[in-house]
C-alpha cells in the first residue's frame, strides 16, 4: 500500500506539525550516521510521548505496514535505515529528563534526550551517567539503548546494558508495558538485558530508567607517545597485566594523528607512530597511585604528558573524539569498522591491517578502545575513483574475517544494523542465527518492527530452526533479498 494514506490517521495521533510526506523532507532522514546505506521514508512521524508512539505502532500494525524507531540518526551501522515503503518514527521531540533521584541514584528520561544531557541534569548532585559514546553530544539515550553503546570509558564503567535498570517500551504489537524499574534486580527473565542492544528489533523505548554513578573525586589524564604501534601495544598490555583497569585507554596511529592535527590543531607530539590516551579515576590517593604506574609501564614513549586541570584534559581528548570528522576532512569517503579482537591480538591485528592497506592501495586510519581491544579502523577511499569503493569494501570485510579469526566479534558498539547483516554467518551458525530469530519472533511475529535488520536472511517467524532447503519464500516471491 502507499503508505502516504496513513497520514490522515498518523495526523489525527500527532497533529499535523508531526507528520512529515513532502520528499525533499523524507529526503532529511533516509540514512543515519552510515550514508553508504540509504532509503527515503515512506513517511515520517514525530510523536511526543508514550502514548502517540503505542498508537502509531497499531496503526502500522493493523495496516500490516513495516515501522523503524529513529533517535539521533547517529548510528554507525545502517541500524535506523528507513523503510521505503514504512513509516520512520522519530523520537528526537520525546527529550524530557523526567526526574533525577540522587537517593536511589537513578535518572528517568525520555528516549530523545541527548547522552551528555543526562550527565548535565545529575552533575550538580555530583552524579554523572557514565557510557560516553564520542557523539555524546548529539546521540540520544533511545539509540544508545537500541546499540548498547559504549565510549571511551566502557573499559572501567560497562556498556549502556550495565547501567540500565528498567525500560518502559511500547511491544511491536502496539502495546506499552515496562521491564525492569528502579530497583538493582528483579527475578524471572531478563528482560531489559534481551532488549538492549536489540538495535530496535524488539520494540521501541518510550522511557529509560538508568544508574547513575558518584563524580571521582579526582581524574588524572596522561597522553604517551610511541614510535611504534607495538610499543602502544604493549604498553597496554602492561598495564592491564598490573592489576589496572584505567578509565579509559585509547590509542590512534600515525594516520589518525595526522588528520586530527589537521583538522583541529590538538598539539599531539610530532613523530608518533602511535599515541595513547590513559585516564585513570577514583580517590585521590588511588590515581596518583596509578598515575606513577601508568608513567612507570609507558617507559618506552618518547613524550609523555599528564594533564594538569580540566582544560589540558579537555585539550588531550579534543583529537581523540574529533578523529572520525577529522578524517572526513582528508578523505572523501571513510568506511568506520567496528570490530573487537582480544587485547594481547592487537599488536599482530594492527600489523595485518597495515599489510592489507599497503596491498590493496586503501589507507586505513586506526582509532580504538585499546583497553578492550575494540577496533574503529577507519577505511579511506574515494568513490569517485573508478573501482576504489569496492576494494575499500574489500579491505572493510578482510579487516572483519582478521577479528574473527583471532577468536574476537563483528561489533564492539555500532551494531550489526543492515550493513553487517550480511556478514553473520561468518560468525554464527545456521542453529545460532534460528535460535535468536525465535527469540525475534516471539516479541515481533508479524516481523514489522526494523525488518531487514541484524539477521542475514529473510526468515520467517514461524520457521522451524534448522537448514533450510529450497528458495525462501519471501525470496522467491520478490519480496526480499537473499545476501
Amino acid at each position: 500500500m502507499d503508505v502516504t494514506g496513513l497520514a490522515p490517521a498518523f495526523r489525527e495521533i500527532v497533529g499535523a506539525d508531526a507528520v512529515i510526506t513532502d520528499h525533499q523532507e523524507l529526503r532529511t532522514y533516509e540514512c543515519d550516521g552510515l550514508t553508504s546505506h540509504a532509503a527515503v521514508p515512506g513517511i515520517v512521524v514525530l510523536p511526543t510521548s508514550a502514548d502517540q508512539v503505542a498508537r502509531i505502532v497499531r496503526t502500522c500494525v493493523a495496516e500490516g505496514v513495516p515501522y523503524v524507531a529513529r533517535g539521533s540518526g547517529t548510528g554507525l551501522s545502517g541500524g535506523a535505515l528507513p523503510r521505503a515503503d514504512g513509516v520512520l518514527i522519530v523520537t528526537s521531540r520525546m527529550r524530557r529528563v523526567l526526574g533525577v533521584d540522587v537517593a536511589n541514584r537513578i535518572a528517568v528520561v525520555e528516549p530523545g534526550v541527548v547522552n551528555l544531557a543526562v550527565t548535565r541534569a545529575a552533575s550538580p548532585s555530583g552524579y554523572y551517567y557514565a557510557p560516553d559514546p564520542s557523539s555524546q553530544q548529539i546521540c540520544s539515550i533511545g539509540g544508545n539503548v537500541a546499540e548498547n553503546s559504549g565510549g571511551a570509558h566502557c573499559l572501567k564503567y560497562g556498556f549502556t546494558v550495565n547501567h540500565v535498570l528498567g525500560l518502559e517500551i511500547v511491544t511491536p504489537q502496539g502495546e506499552l508495558v515496562r521491564l525492569g524499574g528502579p530497583a538493582v534486580q528483579y527475578p524471572g527473565y531478563d528482560l531489559v538485558g534481551a532488549f538492549v542492544g536489540s538495535e530496535g528489533t524488539l520494540g521501541i523505548a518510550t522511557e529509560v530508567t538508568v544508574r547513575l554513578l558518584r563524580a571521582p573525586e579526582d581524574v588524572a589524564t596522561l597522553l604517551a607517545a610511541f614510535d611504534s604501534i607495538d610499543a602502544a601495544g604493549a604498553c597496554v598490555s602492561a598495564i592491564i597485566a598490573a592489576g589496572i583497569i584505567p578509565a579509559a585507554i585509547e590509542m590512534m596511529d600515525a594516520t589518525a594523528i595526522a588528520a586530527v592535527e589537521a583538522a583541529v590543531a590538538c598539539g599531539y607530539p610530532p613523530g608518533a607512530a602511535a599515541v595513547l590516551i590513559v585516564e585513570v579515576d577514583g580517590p585521590a590517593a588511588e590515581v596518583a597511585a596509578q598515575l606513577d604506574q601508568v608513567r612507570t609501564l609507558a617507559a618506552e614513549a618518547f613524550d609523555i604528558r599528564v594533564a594538569a586541570d580540566d582544560t589540558e584534559r579537555a585539550a588531550i581528548w579534543k583529537g581523540r573524539k574529533s578523529a572520525f570528522a577529522a578524517i572526513g576532512h582528508t578523505s572523501p569517503s571513510y568506511i568506520v569498522q567496528d570490530g573487537v579482537v582480544p587485547r594481547t591480538a592487537l599488536p599482530a591485528v594492527l600489523s595485518r591491517i597495515e599489510t592489507l592497506s599497503r596491498d590493496s592501495g586503501i589507507a586505513v586510519a586506526n582509532v580504538f578502545h585499546a583497553g578492550d581491544g575494540n577496533l574503529h579502523p577507519l577505511v579511506m577511499y574515494d568513490d569517485k575513483v573508478a573501482g576504489e569503493t569496492e576494494r575499500a569494501e574489500e579491505v572493510s570485510a578482510a579487516i572483519l574475517d582478521l577479528c574473527l579469526s583471532h577468536g574476537g566479534s563483528l561489533t564492539g558498539e555500532h551494531g550489526i544494523g543492515v550493513d553487517k547483516s550480511r556478514y553473520m554467518p561468518r560468525m554464527f551458525s545456521d542453529a545460532d542465527l534460528d535460535t535468536m530469530q525465535l527469540l525475534r519472533c516471539a516479541f515481533d511475529p508479524g516481523g514489522l518492527c526494523n525488518p531487514g535488520k541484524v539477521f542475514p536472511t529473510p526468515r520467517l517467524c514461524g520457521e522451524r530452526p534448522g537448514h533450510r532447503k529450497g528458495v525462501h519464500p519471501l525470496a522467491e516471491s520478490g519480496k526480499a533479498e537473499l545476501l
